[in-house]
């Protein structure tokens, strides 16, 4: 790790030891108990309807490090009490998504790097009947909980800021709390460390993803994905992330077999990330009801 990750990781660790250090364990574990079933996000995005069909988990992202504010407008939170205030509206963002064909929600919780709150994922849930990934930087078992607590129904495992063990024990975790699990890689590297770990200890819980920035350049390669296919044993549990704009990219992932992808930076840089989606999946728009 170096530059902005190693950043992001150094910080995350301090402020994992702060929230551990406000929500003891024992309330932690009660809130687990007494919260809803989690969704389906395996069978959501594995199920297809038909042999051309890609699953879109759509993303809601309010700025990233390198790109900063994704929209001008995005600065200030929208005004819950009036629908048509301007400003950042994770809920109906994800309205817009789920009627447009998004199979699930990826919501992006970190604060300081990202600006999100772990709080959105509940607003989201409320919104649509869709499953929620918690896209975060998850370094301990303690975030899983929490992630549970708060309603997500998957986590992202990013391969590089963990050693096997610490994915080997959070892998059993997570299934044991109902959590889908989202193991990402940015190198072929670590794709073959990890790769004898992918779908365990249960196969329906466990998805394993590609992403397509290289972390040292920040650029985006979509054909990062397909070159590493090859290596993957079960492509239809393959996640590709980043660099995917039009449904012509859609269909290159189709044709190595590839049918889910993360999009997330390009459909929100879109006044009506909705518009925007349906216009990836070449299919028409749908205002939310």
């Amino acid at each position: 790790m170096n530059g902005v990750l190693a950043q992001i990781v150094e910080h995350k660790k301090r402020e994992v030891e702060e929230r551990k250090a406000r929500l003891p364990f024992a309330e932690l574990e009660a809130l687990v108990a007494q919260a809803e079933p989690p969704r389906n996000f395996f069978a959501a995005v594995t199920n297809h309807a038909d042999p051309l069909h890609v699953s879109v988990i759509a993303e809601i992202k309010r700025r990233s490090p390198s790109a900063g504010l994704i929209r001008p407008e995005f600065e200030d939170d929208a005004d819950p009490t009036d629908p048509a205030s301007p400003g950042f509206d994770p809920a109906r963002i994800a309205r817009l998504y789920h009627a447009n064909g998004a199979r699930a929600i990826s919501c992006l919780t970190d604060e300081h790097f990202f600006g999100g709150r772990l709080a959105y994922i509940e607003k989201i849930k409320e919104a649509v009947p869709l499953p929620v990934l918690r896209k975060d930087f998850i370094l301990e078992p303690w975030q899983l909980w929490e992630s549970r607590a708060a309603g997500a129904d998957a986590v992202l495992l990013i391969a590089e800021i963990l050693t096997i063990g610490q994915i080997v024990d959070m892998l059993i975790l997570a299934q044991q709390l109902g959590l889908t699990t989202l193991l990402e890689v940015h190198s072929m590297d670590n794709l073959l460390r990890v790769r004898p770990h992918v779908g365990f200890p249960h196969r329906s819980y466990a998805l394993l993803g590609i992403n397509n920035r290289d972390l040292d350049t920040q650029t985006v390669d979509l054909s990062h994905t397909l070159r590493l296919v090859d290596l993957v044993d079960d492509p239809s549990i393959l996640v590709s992330e980043s660099g995917i704009r039009e449904w012509s990219d859609l269909m290159k992932l189709r044709k190595h077999n590839v049918r889910i992808a993360l999009i997330g930076e390009s459909l929100m840089r879109e006044q009506d990330p909705g518009r925007a989606l349906a216009k990836l999946l070449n299919r028409g728009y749908r205002a939310p009801v």
